[in-house]
């Protein structure tokens, strides 16, 4: 397993990113990789004939229901998963595949898919189970070779290079740094602070407050539009499998409903904001990796929830939601890991939704060890989820899944709110026994489709 250097610096910047999906490990990862070999190869005068992608592990079982393979050759092409269009994305690969060539940072190089986008099925390389290895050549000769691993939630990191070395984490020193959900109570007992209030704070490690609230503004902003694009949408969801989407006529039957019964489906409302973030995610569209795609759609719809039902709710108010489940999320990136093929889907949505409760508990006035409460009760209840996608695509039974996330964070901040904040589990102790029930899990049940739901239902 891959983890980070619990010594190292996270930014919320490294947290939430805008991206696209379907996957931030086999979408946005492979993108990102391959875009910064090409620029590599460039940044080294090379002039390339051939650009060789080696997929391996969960990449290659996958890839293709996670898009991997497009990633890869828009990423090839110049394109960066911020910025790219989502509905340009489909006609630039098909020009791709059709002209046999690609053009990008490295110059034009003639492209075949059968020979220059290899997938190697059942074949783990030992650094990371989501590796890929590309090789720039002149003629025949390999004139630069790189690998990269995809670490989770759009992260990727090069073999043999320190990630503390790279990064808006090097050479940052924070004022109120914590690696443990203990050193971030303790923090808070020192100074007085918040847990929203101390993430503050050593963001400015990096940026003035200002940027940081208009990043988390811009966050929030991605979020809510992809609830509001996914309300909008209908039609059946690429791949295969023949997903219908659902969230347009959720959102009509529950408009027409009258005002007198809205209170009593709050809960289904808050499916609902789930569900049509991640219809968005599985068709392709723009989603803020929350910590990761697969998730996307468990912080978006508790926020959208703080928002809709919790009087006095503000824009200050879901700064301090996302400030405060970033905190969360620092520490499983640093004492485990939120990739789910390293911890199946309990580092996925387990951790969106230990993060949200978290988030919520803030906003709705917890004290930090209740936050730290809620944090933990989220996680304790997604203990061994397993990964196990239908056809590898990220719908069955990702998309149901966050939903229930999202109201398993709304019940945990609520339940840890109930107490004082002490509590016999602490976060640490669920944050490693999280890590070691992924360690003993089966690669199977990791994001191989090798197991579980993936085998035990046909494919329409």
């Amino acid at each position: 397993m891959k983890s980070i250097d619990a010594a190292a610096a996270i930014s919320v910047m490294d947290l939430f990113t805008i991206g696209i999906g379907p996957s931030s490990s086999h979408t946005v990862g492979p993108m990102r990789a391959a875009l910064m070999f090409v620029e590599a190869v460039a940044a080294a005068g090379l002039t390339p004939t051939r650009l060789l992608t080696d997929l391996y592990g969960s990449l290659a079982l996958t890839g293709r229901g996670h898009a991997t393979d497009s990633a890869i050759l828009l990423g090839l092409s110049g394109h960066r998963p911020e910025t790219v269009d989502p509905e340009a994305m489909g006609a630039i690969v098909a020009a791709i595949r059709e002209q046999g060539r690609l053009t990008g940072p490295a110059g034009t190089v003639a492209f075949d898919e059968a020979t220059d986008l290899l997938l190697h099925m059942g074949t783990f390389l030992e650094g990371h189970s989501n590796a890929m290895r590309f090789t720039a050549f002149v003629g025949d000769e390999a004139v630069m070779a790189r690998e990269y691993w995809s670490i989770g939630g759009g992260a990727v990191v090069e073999a043999g290079v320190d990630p503390a070395a790279i990064g808006p984490g090097h050479n940052h020193v924070q004022p109120l740094p914590f690696s443990s959900g203990a050193e971030m109570l303790a923090a808070g007992e020192e100074t007085g602070l918040s847990i929203a209030a101390i993430v503050l704070a050593n963001e400015r490690a990096w940026r003035p407050p200002a940027e940081t609230a208009a990043f988390l503004d811009s966050v929030a902003a991605a979020m809510s539009a992809s609830i509001d694009r996914g309300v909008r949408q209908e039609g059946i969801l690429p791949g295969g499998l023949k997903v219908k989407r659902r969230a347009r006529a959720i959102h009509a039957r529950l408009r027409s409903q009258p005002a007198s019964e809205q209170a009593a489906r709050v809960f289904e409302w808050v499916s609902l904001f789930a569900l049509a973030v991640n219809e968005e995610n599985a068709a392709g569209g723009r989603v803020v990796t929350a910590p990761t795609n697969g998730a996307a759609g468990v912080i978006p719809a508790v926020i959208r929830y703080y928002e809709k039902f919790v009087p006095g709710a503000d824009a200050e108010g879901v700064r301090s939601f996302l400030l405060t489940a970033a905190a969360i999320g620092f520490l499983y990136k640093k004492r485990a890991s939120i990739s789910a093929a390293e911890m199946g889907c309990q580092g996925e949505v387990g951790v969106a939704c230990s993060m949200a409760a978290a988030g919520l508990a803030a906003v709705l006035g917890a004290t930090n060890q209740q936050i730290e409460n809620a944090a933990e009760i989220g996680m304790e209840h997604n203990l061994g989820l397993t990964c196990d996608p239908i056809g590898g695509l990220v719908q069955i039974p990702c998309i149901e899944r966050n939903t229930m996330g999202a109201v398993k964070a709304i019940n945990a901040a609520y339940l840890a709110m109930q107490g004082d904040g002490r509590h016999i589990v602490s976060l640490d102790a669920v944050i490693e026994t999280m890590r070691q029930t992924g360690e003993d899990m089966q690669s199977r049940y990791k994001e191989t489709s090798l197991g579980g739901l993936a085998v035990n239902v046909v494919e329409c």
